[in-house]
């Protein structure tokens, strides 16, 4: 449900908003909520395979809806990679551990997109306070 609901977030960021016209805290949301896509990614290849590109895609639509400039584009795709690694390194096998991780990232990219979403249509529903803003607080130390 949570996938669903975050995929429906990212639609939302879908607005003729370029990177350049965001506020920074939106441009740092962006970056964060790469992160988690590529966590999320690795997450979700070690149930479903290698060769699942669920998330990947999402952030393939990020990054050409904001149609950010060269430096913010390579950011995005720094975030995902650092975020892919954190993912892989916290994955494990398949299991009830695996998928409760993929859970607490999807739940985090939902909180980022929301604010994001709030950003871009105001009136929605506000974000969860309690839920930080940044992955940055959240990452394991490695």
């Amino acid at each position: 449900m949570r996938r669903i609901v975050l995929a429906a977030c990212l639609v939302a960021l879908a607005a003729p908003a370029a990177a350049q016209q965001r506020l920074p805290e939106d441009r740092r949301r962006l970056l964060d909520l790469a992160y988690v896509l590529g966590e999320s990614h690795a997450l979700r290849q070690a149930c479903a395979g290698q060769g699942d590109d669920y998330w990947r895609a999402r952030m393939t639509r990020l990054a050409q809806v904001e149609q950010g400039d060269p430096d913010f584009d390579a950011g995005l795709r720094e975030r995902f990679n650092s975020g892919y690694e954190t993912g892989r390194d916290a994955a494990g096998p398949c299991g009830p551990a695996s998928r409760k991780a993929e859970r607490e990232a999807a739940g985090r990219g939902q909180a980022l997109a929301r604010g994001l979403s709030q950003a871009v249509r105001p009136g929605s529903p506000p974000a969860d306070p309690a839920t930080p803003d940044s992955v940055a607080e959240l990452a394991a130390p490695r």
